[in-house]
């Protein structure tokens, strides 16, 4: 199954050229590169202003720009007195053509995601299975082409991570925990890492390809760092919610989560932490630990999302 993504949109003005040129453009932040990693070609995609969901389209390129600066062809956001180009690209295919309010039945999840953020203050949310099928139910195809987009001369680079000193150089950024946050979610998704999972979590019956994998679930006491549920449940869901931590996991995290899963109801059959260390103080009855590891990677060094992804294991805490 083919995630689903809403990419925010600051202003009016840029979401007319976004849909003119069905083209998406991040900032330069650490948000905007986050954006870009968890998108993927053959994704999906709406644009999100004013409350409203903007089309559907399907993600067929990519492209991270050497220049921070760029921001063709859209003005450049000035935050804090300093400009902030679009470095981050998207090239969509247009799908179904709509403008639907966030209220509409079908949208719930993604409704619900922003009235708890108390508006969006983020690039993109992901959206479950169940809001790809309402927004691919409206009645209207996309009919036409966009008009094509001519880029001035550019050069491209592939965004690469570290740990340390070698994040000084050009192209490399510190690894954070939302890129960690995209790498489980990623690695988790394909079936065989996710079987893994039940079967270290001794779930017997539980059949990869009846869930998906979402992140940032907002809930009233925070956001849970991923969440593992019924794409299309049935009567009832079942939800793992996980919490990430880049590097030692405490009694603190552990509070945080059981909180998380009150909040989620019965519905919630586990918690578990993903961290690269776990504390020997904590424990608890109702959460599982876990660690990940980059078999053969030094992290001192540069190394790109993807190599990330091919090295990266989770292996019971």
């Amino acid at each position: 199954m083919q995630p689903y993504f809403f990419i925010a949109v600051s202003t009016k003005e840029n979401l007319e050229i976004c849909k003119k040129h069905a083209h998406a453009g991040m900032p330069s932040t650490m948000n905007g590169l986050w954006a870009y990693l968890e998108i993927k070609e053959g994704d999906y995609v709406s644009f999100l202003y004013g409350a409203k969901a903007h089309n559907l389209y399907k993600v067929i390129g990519k492209e991270a720009i050497e220049d921070s600066g760029f921001s063709y062809p859209w003005e450049p956001l000035y935050r804090f007195g300093r400009a902030v180009g679009f470095q981050y690209r998207l090239y969509l295919k247009p799908v179904r053509k709509f403008e639907e309010s966030l209220a509409r039945e079908g949208f719930q999840y993604i409704a619900e995601n922003l009235m708890l953020r108390g508006g969006y203050r983020k690039t993109h949310f992901q959206a479950d299975q169940t809001t790809l099928q309402s927004t691919s139910q409206l009645p209207e195809v996309y009919s036409g082409e966009p008009e094509p987009l001519s880029l001035p001369p550019h050069k491209n680079f592939t965004p690469k991570f570290a740990r340390g000193t070698k994040t000084k150089q050009q192209g490399v950024f510190q690894l954070r925990e939302i890129i960690l946050h995209s790498l489980i979610r990623q690695h988790l998704s394909k079936s065989d890492k996710l079987d893994d999972l039940f079967g270290i979590l001794g779930f017997k019956g539980f059949v990869p390809e009846d869930f998906e994998i979402l992140t940032e679930k907002a809930l009233p006491r925070g956001y849970v760092d991923l969440l593992i549920k019924d794409s299309k449940p049935m009567g009832r869901s079942r939800i793992i919610a996980v919490e990430v931590k880049l590097s030692r996991a405490e009694m603190k995290d552990v509070k945080q989560l059981r909180g998380y899963i009150e909040e989620l109801g019965e519905e919630c059959v586990t918690g578990v932490i993903i961290a690269e260390k776990i504390s020997k103080r904590i424990s608890s009855p109702d959460v599982h630990f876990m660690k990940y590891e980059f078999g053969g990677i030094d992290l001192k060094e540069p190394h790109t999302f993807e190599e990330l992804l091919s090295a990266i294991r989770i292996s019971s805490g």
